[in-house]
This record gives C-alpha cells, structure tokens and sequence, in this order.
C-alpha cells in the first residue's frame, strides 16, 4: 500500500481539493481501492467526501495517535493507496504523518508569501529523509510569476511539470462533494488532474519504502454503513 500526504505550513495552498481530486481520478484509473484521511481539525476533506454520492474512494477516521495502526489496517483490508491531508501547520503531528508516508507533496500558491512558508515543510520532510514535491497550485495563465514560482522551488526539491491553474470549477465541485473531472471531463482542469496524477504515480512506484504502521478503526456516521476502518455509501 502507499502513502500520499498533502502537506504545507501555509492555508489555502489547495492541500485539501488536491487531496480529493487526486484519490478521485487515482481510483479512476485503477490505482485503487483508495482511502482518504483528514488529520485537519477543520474537517474541510471529511465534510467534502460526506457530500459525495459515489462510494468511491472511501473514507477513513483515524487519530494522529493510531494512524500507524490504521494504515497496517488499511492494508490488511487490501487498500492499495491511502491520500492524507493535514493541517496548516508545522507541529508534532504533522511530523507523524510524514513519518509513516512514502511521498510528501508540496502544493504552494505562486506568491511570495506561500514560497517564503514552504520552507518549514522542507525541512521537517528532509530531516525525516522523505521523498517530497512541490506542485505549483492555483496559479494564473501567462502570469510571469508561475514560471518564476517553479524555478524558485526547483532549487529546493522536484517541482511536477503540470501545474494546476485557479479556475472556478475547482470550488465548484466541491461544493457537493465532487471533481472537476466528475462535473466535465473534457475540461482543462480535468485534464491537468488527470495529468499531475500520472507523474505522481510514476513518482510513488519510485520510491520504495517499507512502512511500519500498528492496527484499529472506528468510523460512525450517519448515512453510511461502517465495516472495520471505512466508510461507504449506504447501498440500497
């Protein structure tokens, strides 16, 4: 099983629509059964797949604490990826998660402010010898700081070739628990998920890194049938 974690000590970098997206269209393309995680206390990932009408990818409560457990757990239940979003912020949970992923992605805004915060996350995921990437995220077209965005954060890690550019149907889709590949396909913004996603899994089968992780899940929720560590959709 691997280990995806959206990680950045600046909010609003687009951890969380990223997080979605990406186990979205990875389930989509057979890289799944996919589990999704939220260790952010605002619960913006757990609120978004709760609005959701498929049953895929599913969704797994954990504490920080048993997250290790969980994910043996997970595996065990024949998860073959499990995408993690966390909070902004630089504490000692955040470091746990990192410990237990196989690969840290980075998204960072094309600002000043949001390449001057991603700094901390470098260096929490170097010290712990993590594989990491940045994702230029939420960026305008032809914007002369985008390409300036990317070679800045080249000098301090990969940087994905496809970057993912500010467009309404982003927030769109997740207002009710969707994609933007599920509202058009044929979008651009599909297609650059559809494409980020693909270096990702080439990145992810790169690196090889055992993960050692202990057992249990709990997951009540209204609405939805509960086997041991996921969530579903209530079938008819």
């Amino acid at each position: 099983m691997r280990v995806l974690t959206f990680a950045s000590q600046k909010g609003g970098s687009g951890k969380t629509t990223l997080a979605g997206h990406i186990a979205v269209q990875a389930e989509a393309m057979g890289a799944g059964p996919v589990a999704l995680i939220d260790t952010d206390p605002q619960g913006s990932l757990a609120d978004w797949w709760h609005e959701r009408e498929s049953e895929t990818p599913v969704f797994a409560h954990t504490s920080v604490s048993e997250l290790a457990s969980d994910l043996r757990e997970l595996a065990d239940m024949g998860m073959k990826l499990v995408v993690i979003d966390t909070p902004p912020a630089i504490t000692s949970m955040i470091e746990k998660v990192i410990e237990v992923s196989e690969l840290v992605v980075i998204p960072t805004r094309p600002s000043p402010h949001d390449l001057r915060a991603a700094g901390a996350t470098v260096q929490l995921v170097e010290a712990l010898n993590k594989s990491m990437m940045f994702v230029v995220n939420a960026a305008s077209r032809r914007a002369r700081i985008t390409s300036e965005a990317a070679i800045a954060l080249s000098q301090h890690g990969i940087v994905a070739p496809v970057t993912i550019h500010q467009r309404t149907d982003f927030a769109a889709s997740m207002i009710d628990g969707r994609t933007v590949m599920e509202l058009d396909p044929k979008a651009r913004s599909s297609k650059e998920i559809a494409q980020l996603w693909d270096y990702m899994n080439a990145k992810l089968n790169k690196v090889h890194r055992t993960i050692i992780s202990p057992d249990r899940f709990t997951i009540p929720r209204r609405k939805r049938t509960q086997v041991p560590g996921v969530e579903q959709t209530e079938t008819a």
